[in-house]
């Protein structure tokens, strides 16, 4: 089998890696064969942590529509029932906005659910 030096392909690979792994903490920043699992480690969190910070965001949407919609004597569940009968096509990020925003505007919303809810 012939031998296979890499001329400076090595090298690159290397920097490549420890560029990514700077301010790691210890060895993880300095030695390449730490520094290389780290960053595959970190990689993968970084992939998986994309999809789950659009389901963390949508619980904290529910969190806060919930908190403002008992203020107003009414479930989350119930809110969210009366708006799809009155028709009103609000996603949960621009209820959860008014909700924090403008309780007055809120308000007129949740009555628009009860008044669709008593009418159904």
């Amino acid at each position: 089998m012939p031998r296979v030096k890499r001329g400076n392909r090595r090298r690159l690979k290397r920097k490549k890696i420890l560029r990514r792994a700077k301010g790691y903490y210890l060895a993880k920043s300095k030695l390449y064969r730490i520094a290389k699992e780290q960053v595959q480690r970190s990689l993968a969190f970084a992939y998986r942590d994309r999809r789950q910070k659009k389901r963390q965001f949508r619980r904290l949407w529910i969190v806060r529509i919930n908190a403002a919609a008992r203020i107003h004597d009414i479930s989350y569940s119930r809110l969210m029932h009366g708006l799809k009968v009155a028709g009103v096509n609000l996603d949960r990020k621009t209820l959860a906005d008014i909700a924090v925003a403008d309780p007055k505007a809120f308000g007129q919303i949740v009555g628009a659910a009860n008044a669709a809810i008593a009418g159904a």
